[in-house]
C-alpha cells in the first residue's frame, strides 16, 4: 500500500508568507508543514510515499530528497498541467494496482490513520473518506452518512442553507485501485466535484465515511496558520517538537539563552543556533533557527521564522515574521501583522494592526505604517456575500478599495475583454464606480459605463453576449450607511460562488498582473441600452388588453432609476398615474422600516381616497415590487407571492411547472394542487431563481422579497416588467388584486430567531437532520419539515442565517395559535441543540 501526499498548492491565501515558499514547505513549529504529514504516515506504517507536485517542486524535492532522512521512501511526480485533485493522483499512480491513502501536504492533523484503514477493510469499502466535525463547516465539503456508514449525500463548499451537518470531508481518502481507474488520465477531475458524486450516482460502489474525533485543521489562510501554532503550544494536537525540554520551553541545540535573565512564559519553542538577549520576554511564541532576539524585547503569541534579527527593546504581538527579516531596535509591531521574507523594519518604526508586508519591503526608521496592501478587519473573513460586496460608505468602501477590487475582477475576467458597469445616483456609488473603472482598465479590461441605470437594464445589456461581465454599485436599500457592489456573469446572471471565490483569491493574494501601458483598457459610454430594453419590453405584452382597462395607478418610484425609464413605457398602456418620488435623489435611495411603512400607508391613503385600482412601490434598484390593493390593503411579500402565483396560473392555463423558494408559503403548494402544476423549490436567493429560469418548462419564478421572473421576457427579476405583467393578468382575468386575494386559501405564519454562533450552526444542523430523519422534508435551503398530522400546509423551516450568527425558525399552520406553538417547540429544540456540549 502506498500513500500519496498532494503537495501542489500555490498557497495564495497565505501570501505574503508563500511568496517565496510553496505552501507545503511553510514552517510549522520550525518544520515544513509537509514534514508533519510524512511523520504521521510513518507512525502508521505508511513508509512508501508519492508526492504530487506542481508549484515550486524543487523546494520540496530539495528538502525531503529520497525520504531516507525521515525513515521513509519518497518519490515525486510533477504534473505538466493542473489536473485537479483526483486527476493529479491518477497521473501519479498510473500503472499501480494497489490501495492508496491520499492526504494533503498542508494540513495539521494527528488522526489515527490505522483506525481508518481498519474501518475501510471492515466495510469492504471501495473508497473511504475520513470525516470529522467542524465548528465552521461552510468552507469544506459537508458529508452525510447513513447508520451503516455509507455516504448518502455530499455537498462541496455549501452555503449555510445547505450545511445539513457539521461533519466535513478532511481530504483524507482511502481508495481501491478499481476506483482509481474511473478517474480519466491526464484530465481535470476532482475528488469532491467529480469522483464522489459519480460513485453516489452508481449504486453499490462502496463509498463510506469514517468519522474520527482527532485534531485536524486545514491551514487555508493566515489566521488559520496562527491558530495552528497556538493549538500546538496549547497541547491540543500531538506532533513532534524538536529541542531539549526545559520547563515549558523547548530549546534547540546550539542556542544561547540565559534562562535566569530571560523571562519565558506559556509555551515557547526556540530553534537551533539562536541567541536570546538578556531581559527579553517571550510568551507563547516560536522562534526559528539562527534567529537573534535583542535584549529587552517583548514577543507574545508570535511566529518568527529562521534567520530573523529582532533589535533590542522591540515589541511584537500576535505576528508572523518571515525568514531573513531585520527588525530594528525599539520597533513596535501591533497585532495580526504578517511580514514576508527579507523585510527591513527601521529603528523605532511602528506598524499598525492587520497589515501585510510583501517580501523585501523597507520601512524607514521612525515611520508609522498604518496600511499596507491589505484592508480592514471587515475583509479578513470573506469578501463576498453571494454575488455582493457590502461595506461602510467611504470607510470600507473607499476609492483605494474600489480600485483594488476592480483590478482583481479585471484580472479574473482577462485583459482585452469588456465589462459593463453602472450605478444608482448616490455620490458614493458614483465615486466607487469610477474607482472600480480605474482598477478594471489597469488590468487591461475595456469598460462600458452605463452610468445611472437599473439592474434589470444592466442584465439586458449583458444578455446580448457582447461583454464578459458586469458590476452595479448602489446605496444599500435598507441601511443608508452601506454601499453594495454587485457582480454579474457574462450572461447577466449573478456571479456564482465558484467565480466570486476566484475573485477573492486574487484580491487577497494581491499578486494580480497590471497591463502594460499600451494595453491599458478603455472606457466608453454606450447609448442604446434603454431603447433596446423598451422594444423587447413592449413586444412581450398584450398592450391592447392593458389599454382597454384604463387602469388607475399610484406609483412610488423610491427616487430610483426606474423613474427615468418607466414613465416612457407607461405611455403605451393608456393608464392614469399619480407618481410619487419620481425624480432621482441620492439622499432618499435608502428607506428604513419606519420610512418604508410610512410610504406604504401613504400609498394606501391615496389609493382609497382617489378610488384607484392599485398602489405600487418600486424599490430604488428597480427589481422589487410592493403592492397595495384597491381596498388600501398592503400585501406582505409572502402573501404577494401567493397572489401573483394565482394570477399567473389563472391566466396561463398551459403552464406545467413554476418555481418558488423553499421559504415560500405552503399556500403555493395548495394553489399548485388546485391548478395541477408542479412546484420546483429553489434556494432563497436571486441566483437560484435565475438558475431555475434556465429550465424551459418553468415560465414563472416567484420570490419572497417582491421579485418575480417571467421567463417569456427575461431570466431575472424586473419590477417594471412585473408591474406591467400584473396589469396584463388583471386585464385578462377581469379581476382586481383584492378579488384574487379573497379567493385564495390562507395559512398562518410564525417566525422565531435564535442566536447561534457560527461555530455551533453546523452542530445544530446535524441534530436537525437526525431529529427529522423519519419525517417528510425538503433539503433545498435549510431543512423544511412537514408535520405528520396529515393536514396540508403544516410545516417548519429551520435555516441558518448566512450573514449573521442567527438561526431562523418559520412555522406555518391553519391557524395562528398552532403556528405559534409549532415555532416555539422548534425554537426550544434549536436552543437545546445549540447549547449541547
Amino acid at each position: 500500500m502506498k500513500a500519496v501526499i498532494m503537495a501542489g498548492g500555490f498557497g495564495t491565501r497565505l501570501r505574503p508568507l508563500t511568496c517565496n515558499t510553496p505552501k507545503p514547505m511553510v514552517p510549522l513549529m520550525n518544520k515544513p508543514m509537509m514534514a508533519h504529514i510524512v511523520a504521521l504516515l510513518k507512525k502508521h506504517g505508511l513508509n512508501d510515499i508519492i508526492a504530487t507536485l506542481f508549484y515550486s517542486p524543487e523546494a520540496i524535492t530539495g528538502h525531503f530528497g529520497d525520504g531516507s532522512s525521515m525513515g521513509v521512501k519518497m518519490q515525486y511526480v510533477r504534473a505538466d498541467a493542473d489536473y485537479g485533485t483526483a486527476g493529479s493522483v491518477r497521473n501519479a499512480t498510473k500503472g499501480m494496482n494497489e490501495r492508496i491513502l491520499i492526504i494533503s501536504g498542508d494540513v495539521l492533523t494527528d488522526f489515527d490513520l490505522t483506525a481508518a484503514l481498519r474501518y475501510h477493510e471492515a466495510k469492504n469499502a471501495k473508497a473511504t473518506i475520513v470525516l470529522t466535525h467542524a465548528k465552521n463547516p461552510l468552507q469544506f465539503g459537508v458529508v452525510i452518512t447513513g447508520e451503516d456508514g455509507k455516504i448518502t449525500r455530499f455537498l462541496e463548499k455549501p452555503s449555510w442553507g445547505e450545511v445539513f451537518s457539521d461533519t466535513i470531508n478532511t481530504g483524507i481518502y482511502i481508495i481501491e485501485p478499481d476506483i482509481l481507474e474511473k478517474i480519466p488520465y491526464r484530465q481535470d477531475f476532482d475528488f469532491s466535484k467529480d469522483l464522489f458524486p459519480l460513485m453516489l450516482r452508481q449504486e453499490d460502489l462502496g463509498l463510506y465515511g469514517f468519522t474520527t474525533d482527532g485534531y485536524w485543521r486545514d491551514i487555508g489562510n493566515l489566521n488559520e496558520y496562527q491558530d495552528a501554532h497556538m493549538d500546538v503550544l496549547a497541547g491540543t494536537v500531538d506532533v513532534d517538537i524538536d529541542g531539549l525540554r526545559s520547563g515549558n520551553a523547548s530549546i534547540g541545540e546550539g542556542t544561547r539563552i540565559d534562562l535566569a535573565g530571560v523571562h519565558l512564559s506559556g509555551r515557547v519553542i526556540v530553534g537551533k543556533n539562536c541567541t536570546i538577549g538578556e531581559g527579553s520576554k517571550i510568551s507563547n511564541s516560536i522562534i526559528g533557527d539562527n534567529s537573534v532576539i535583542g535584549p529587552g524585547s517583548i514577543i507574545t503569541n508570535s511566529v518568527i521564522w529562521s534567520d530573523v534579527v529582532v533589535g533590542h527593546n522591540s515589541e511584537l504581538s500576535s505576528d508572523v515574521i518571515g525568514s531573513k527579516c531585520s527588525i530594528g531596535e525599539k520597533a513596535v509591531i501591533a497585532e495580526n501583522v504578517f511580514i514576508g521574507d527579507g523585510c527591513w523594519i527601521g529603528r523605532g518604526a511602528r506598524l499598525s494592526a492587520n497589515i501585510k508586508l510583501w517580501p523585501e519591503k523597507v520601512v524607514e526608521e521612525g515611520a508609522v505604517l498604518t496600511r499596507s496592501l491589505v484592508w480592514e478587519d471587515k475583509w479578513l473573513r470573506e469578501l463576498f456575500t453571494d454575488s455582493r460586496v457590502t461595506g461602510l460608505s467611504n470607510i470600507e468602501m473607499n476609492p483605494e478599495f474600489g480600485a483594488k477590487l476592480g483590478a482583481a475582477y479585471g484580472a479574473f475576467i482577462g485583459a482585452g475583454k469588456t465589462v459593463v458597469t453602472c450605478r444608482d445616483s448616490d455620490n458614493v456609488s458614483r465615486m466607487m464606480n469610477r474607482a472600480i473603472l480605474c482598477g478594471l482598465v489597469s488590468a487591461g479590461v475595456n469598460t462600458f459605463d452605463l452610468r445611472a441605470i437599473s439592474i434589470p437594464l444592466l442584465r439586458h445589456e449583458l444578455s446580448s453576449g457582447k461583454e464578459a461581465g458586469g458590476i452595479h454599485v448602489r446605496r444599500n436599500p435598507t441601511d443608508k450607511n452601506l454601499t453594495d457592489i454587485i457582480f454579474f456573469d457574462a450572461n447577466g446572471k449573478d456571479l456564482p460562488t465558484s467565480k466570486t471565490k476566484s475573485v477573492e483569491r486574487l484580491f487577497f493574494g494581491e499578486d494580480f498582473a497590471r497591463a502594460p501601458r499600451e494595453k491599458v483598457g478603455g472606457i466608453s459610454f454606450p447609448e442604446r441600452t434603454t431603447e433596446a430594453y423598451k422594444e423587447k419590453f413592449l413586444s412581450s405584452l398584450d398592450i391592447e388588453a392593458i389599454g382597454k382597462k384604463k387602469f388607475k395607478l399610484v406609483i412610488d418610484y423610491s427616487n430610483g432609476v426606474a423613474s427615468t425609464i418607466f414613465p416612457i413605457i407607461l405611455g403605451s398602456f393608456d393608464c392614469q398615474v399619480v407618481a410619487l418620488n419620481a425624480h432621482l435623489d441620492p439622499r432618499k435611495l435608502t428607506r428604513d422600516k419606519y420610512e418604508f411603512d410610512y410610504s406604504m400607508k401613504q400609498l394606501s391613503h391615496i389609493v382609497t381616497s382617489l378610488k384607484y385600482d392599485m398602489g405600487i412601490l418600486i424599490d430604488g434598484g428597480g427589481e422589487r415590487l410592493f403592492l397595495v390593493n384597491e381596498n388600501g390593503d398592503a400585501f406582505d411579500s409572502d402573501r404577494l407571492l401567493t397572489v401573483v402565483t394565482d394570477m399567473f396560473l389563472q391566466t396561463h392555463k398551459d403552464v406545467d411547472s413554476i418555481a418558488v423558494p423553499i421559504t415560500s408559503s405552503g399556500e403555493i403548494d395548495l394553489l399548485a394542487e388546485r391548478h395541477k402544476v408542479k412546484v420546483v423549490k429553489t434556494r432563497n436567493s436571486h441566483l437560484a431563481m435565475m438558475e431555475a429560469a434556465a429550465n424551459k418548462s418553468i415560465r414563472f419564478i416567484g420570490g419572497t422579497k417582491g421579485g418575480f421572473i417571467f421567463t417569456d421576457f427575461f431570466f431575472a427579476t424586473d419590477a417594471m416588467y412585473s408591474l406591467a405583467k400584473l396589469l396584463e393578468m388583471m386585464a385578462h382575468a377581469d379581476k382586481r388584486l383584492g378579488e384574487f386575494d379573497t379567493e385564495i386559501p390562507r395559512l398562518y405564519l410564525a417566525r422565531r430567531t435564535v442566536n447561534c454562533s457560527w461555530e455551533h450552526k453546523g452542530k445544530v444542523m446535524r441534530h436537525i437532520m437526525a431529529d427529522t430523519d423519519t419525517m417528510r422534508r425538503e433539503l433545498v435551503d435549510g431543512v423544511k419539515v412537514y408535520m405528520p398530522e396529515g393536514s396540508k400546509g403544516i410545516s417548519v423551516l429551520m435555516i441558518p442565517d448566512k450573514e449573521r450568527p442567527l438561526f431562523h425558525v418559520s412555522a406555518e399552520a391553519r391557524d395562528q395559535q398552532s403556528a405559534d406553538r409549532l415555532a416555539l417547540d422548534y425554537e426550544k429544540k434549536v436552543i437545546i441543540w445549540r447549547d449541547e456540549p
